[in-house]
């Protein structure tokens, strides 16, 4: 009862249960907020590293960030939307011989374009001394919905953002599926958007990192041309992999396009294999 105390210790009973009850609730919103912190420095850890194996300038602070650095820069109560992602693609203007090449205006526009998402301190230097640049048309956005239901204003949203900044492709970090009026819509903008969707569940973990997932790498369309006519192959007759498989959802791989995969060998060192995307 609300008023009754305890004989022995003198304490209002009923008062002591609510204290208690109102200290279990402030510490259970303590621990999901620990929770919620540390689940979403995971999964931009695994953007991240995810964008850097894609080939996109990723600078030291990003892929260093420890979650200290996580909380200083987002702060205690993360707002997802905060979380946005803008990187451009690595391009190597370089000769063979190591001379550099002429670079169109745009280039270096698009490059002071980028530089709000980029770590002054290390990638400037690191770009400057490996010939890096950044060409237009080469950007990535990565948005974090705060709404848990993602449907067709959010894309509406975000393609808007898109078309003002020329970005032609983006990754959509969502907590639950697409409503099914959303995922219609995504194939409406192909191929001139291009919009990949993870659940949040799927980038807790890095998957490349698995010991059991071999290395992989993405051939260029020179590369593939010279494995093709190495081999006198069509590059229909390559063994196939989905374009829905995991790892080359990871890599962002396209249809057409081929991925080289390296296993350990015991008697040979190494074996290599490569796989057509379907």
């Amino acid at each position: 009862m609300p008023g009754y105390s305890s004989p022995r210790m003198g304490i209002p009973v009923g008062g002591l249960r609510t204290g208690s009850a109102h200290l279990w609730v402030t510490l259970r919103a303590h621990k999901m907020g620990e929770d919620q912190t540390n689940r979403l420095f995971r999964i931009r850890q695994t953007v991240m590293e995810m964008l850097g194996d894609r080939g996109y300038l990723v600078g030291d602070f990003d892929s260093r960030m420890t979650k200290m650095d996580f909380i200083q820069k987002f702060g205690e109560s993360i707002r997802r939307e905060d979380l946005t992602i803008n990187k451009s693609k690595k391009n190597d203007l370089s000769d063979q011989d190591g001379s550099m090449q002429e670079a169109p205006n745009s280039v270096y526009l698009q490059w002071e374009k980028s530089l709000g998402e980029i770590d002054r301190g290390s990638a400037w230097p690191e770009m400057m001394a490996k010939n890096v640049f950044l060409l237009e048309g080469s950007m990535i956005y990565v948005f974090f919905p705060s709404d848990e239901k993602v449907g067709m204003k959010h894309i509406k949203k975000y393609v808007e953002l898109m078309k003002s900044d020329d970005v032609p492709r983006a990754i959509l970090v969502v907590q639950q599926n697409l409503t099914p009026f959303a995922r219609s819509y995504l194939l409406e903008l192909t191929p001139k958007f291009h919009l990949e969707v993870f659940q949040e569940a799927e980038l807790l973990v890095n998957i490349k990192k698995h010991v059991l997932v071999p290395e992989h790498q993405v051939l260029t369309t020179e590369e593939k041309k010279t494995l093709l006519e190495r081999y006198t192959l069509k590059e229909t007759q390559l063994p196939r992999i989905q374009v829905t498989d995991p790892i080359a959802r990871y890599y962002g791989l396209k249809r057409s396009q081929v991925v080289k995969i390296i296993r350990p060998s015991e008697t040979a060192g190494r074996y290599v294999t490569y796989r057509y995307v379907v």
